[in-house]
């Protein structure tokens, strides 16, 4: 078994090993993997944080040895801010986003000098402060960044950030976490679930105070939350069904 590490901003996880691929996930700085199969210029990984499976390019790894994969799977250092610089050792910089894990910075010879996050686990006032940064960014399918997210990306890195752990997909997510019976039992930070026509679910967003979700759709955004689902204020219409309320922060 090979194991790797992402020493790079982002790097792009496809479903199949092709540059034309489609993009399921991505890795940002400081994400571990184990390498389970190769092509020749390609490795499918899987992500040590959720086990989510792809293909990246074997030019974008940098391996590493088993002692050092299990260390930064468990170790999580991220940083604080949308953007942040690392000084590689011929002194050029390397930008990271938000929630990348620079506990790697060391080992990699990396010099990191920004500011990082601590957060408790048991503050959901910091999950919502940690989903508010995201505010505005713009939809992309398989992104986790700023500058690109999809709806369970984003869940799940506001909830990493926050040290708590979700699976990637929706529908992952959902199995996860005490089920709740109405939106007046929900409380900031919980998340909310949507399906479609065939039941399946399709999106979630984290719930705010006073009825209000904050979801990807078109960019991150602030809605209206009710029974029936998620109004959009700009459409001035349902823009989802209202399927499942989960509180995962166990309290």
């Amino acid at each position: 078994m090979q194991y790797g590490l992402c020493h790079l901003s982002l790097v792009p996880v496809r479903l199949e090993p092709s540059d034309a691929s489609e993009l399921v996930t991505q890795l940002l700085y400081g994400d571990c993997f184990k390498i389970i199969d190769e092509r020749k210029k390609w490795y499918k990984i899987r992500i040590a944080f959720d086990l989510y499976e792809g293909w990246i390019d074997k030019k974008q790894a940098e391996l590493i040895s088993e002692d050092i994969y299990h260390q930064f799977s468990t170790q999580q250092l991220h940083t604080a801010d949308l953007v942040d610089v690392i000084t590689l050792p011929s002194r050029q910089a390397l930008s990271i986003c938000l929630g990348s894990n620079v506990a790697v910075s060391k080992y990699l010879k990396h010099q990191f000098d920004g500011q990082t996050i601590t957060n408790s686990k048991s503050n959901r006032n910091k999950i919502t402060e940690t989903a508010l940064m995201y505010l505005n960014a713009p939809y992309l399918w398989g992104g986790k960044s700023p500058f690109g997210i999809d709806c369970s990306g984003f869940t799940q890195m506001v909830y990493k950030i926050n040290q708590h752990q979700l699976y990637r997909d929706a529908s992952q997510q959902a199995q996860q976490g005490e089920t709740l019976s109405f939106i007046e039992e929900s409380q900031p930070g919980d998340l909310a679930f949507f399906d479609n026509q065939e039941g399946h679910i399709i999106h979630v967003g984290i719930i705010l105070g006073d009825n209000y979700i904050i979801h990807a759709h078109g960019q991150v955004r602030i809605d209206r939350l009710d029974h029936t689902g998620i109004f959009n204020t700009d459409a001035r219409q349902y823009s989802h069904q209202l399927r499942v309320i989960k509180n995962l922060l166990g309290d």
